[in-house]
């Protein structure tokens, strides 16, 4: 009797530990595929700005002799964002903004530039772009915050490390002030 007893346990606690194993491994892979999800729409968003920063070079370029290196760093950066990583992301986050940055900087030179409707609109479209990837960045890197948090914390980390998890990288875009506009000249 007491050994069917010890079996029983023995059963039991077998039959919780693969429970809590699959519990966990469930959490690594629903917190992966939304960190995967939310960069895909943090992608979706970056293309959305370098467009809107392409029609904005259309517009712009008609008052300003704007450098051809600049259209081409923007449809390089777009045609990069499909297959980029958060560390790549970040890269391109960081070389949209000195683009939009001289971008206003032409805008300074050029005042009547500033009222016309087209570009103001673009500007406003981009504007609410940039919320949007922000938000998407604050999403990401909490999802990443808890994905790493379990791979660092028992009893987490046993079945992180079993599964071959890896840490998620955190997307660390500059928060410069974009409305400041850099002296540039031409």
């Amino acid at each position: 009797m007491i050994e069917l007893i010890i079996a029983g346990i023995l059963v039991l606690v077998v039959i919780g530990l693969i429970i809590w194993f699959i519990g966990i491994y469930n959490t690594y892979f629903r917190l992966k595929n939304s960190s995967e999800a939310t960069l895909g729409q943090i992608k979706v968003a970056m293309k959305k700005r370098l467009d809107m920063i392409e029609q904005l070079l259309g517009s712009v370029k008609s008052y300003a002799e704007f450098e051809k290196s600049t259209l081409e760093s923007v449809t390089k950066m777009r045609s990069s964002v499909g297959s980029a990583g958060a560390g790549d992301l970040n890269q391109i986050e960081a070389e949209s903004r000195s683009v939009l940055g001289r971008l206003f900087a032409v805008m300074e030179n050029y005042p009547d530039l500033k009222t016309s409707n087209t570009v103001q609109d673009l500007m406003n479209s981009i504007k609410d772009i940039e919320d949007e990837i922000a938000r998407q960045r604050y999403t990401y890197n909490n999802i990443s915050q808890q994905f790493n948090t379990m791979l660092e914390t028992i009893p987490s980390n046993i079945v992180g490390n079993m599964i071959h998890m890896q840490k998620l990288e955190y997307l660390e875009f500059e928060d410069e002030n974009l409305e400041k506009a850099p002296k540039i000249s031409f």
